[in-house]
């Protein structure tokens, strides 16, 4: 479902400002969810509705139709972020980044017919960047980046199949 891609020293951060020793880290997951591409794509376009299928995401708030503020609250710890949608296409795929001083999250989300027109093939492209330490760090002690990303996509598809059938209900 899910794999690393590849994982590099990096010699620039994402502003273009020089931070030797910063690894790249890309990972990749897919899954099959229920539903077509053009309202998984709305679900995910949403990005207010985050905090209830992604992990440790406290808040996210629009703040243009393009940017959001997020907030992460993880081991007692709260992290804060502005974000860009740089690349949108509606029903095909939303590409971001998160701006600032503090950039190192960049993602892309792509959702495809399945086979036979039964449901979506959703892939989520995700590249971080972080010092050599905090990777081992988080390997060691608690689910590294990779594993967070296939957790996340797991709860998408939990969230957005609930929310189809909660429909069908009606």
């Amino acid at each position: 479902m899910a794999d690393i891609l590849q994982k590099s020293p990096q010699s620039a951060a994402p502003s273009g400002q020089t931070n030797p020793g910063t690894m790249k880290i890309w990972a990749r997951a897919t899954a099959h969810v229920q539903g077509t591409p053009q309202e998984l794509y709305a679900l995910w376009r949403d990005v207010e509705s985050t905090p209830r299928w992604q992990e440790n995401v406290a808040d996210v708030i629009a703040t243009g139709p393009t940017t959001s503020r997020w907030v992460l609250k993880f081991d007692g710890k709260i992290a804060e972020w502005d974000s860009e949608i740089h690349g949108d296409e509606p029903g095909r795929r939303i590409a971001w980044h998160s701006v600032g001083a503090n950039s190192n999250h960049a993602g892309e989300a792509v959702f495809e017919t399945a086979p036979r027109g039964r449901g979506t093939i959703v892939t989520v492209f995700e590249e971080f960047r972080q010092d050599p330490s905090s990777a081992a760090a988080q390997t060691i002690f608690s689910r590294n980046l990779r594993e967070r990303l296939i957790e996340n996509l797991r709860q998408f598809k939990a969230f957005a199949e609930a929310r189809d059938s909660w429909a069908s209900a009606a």
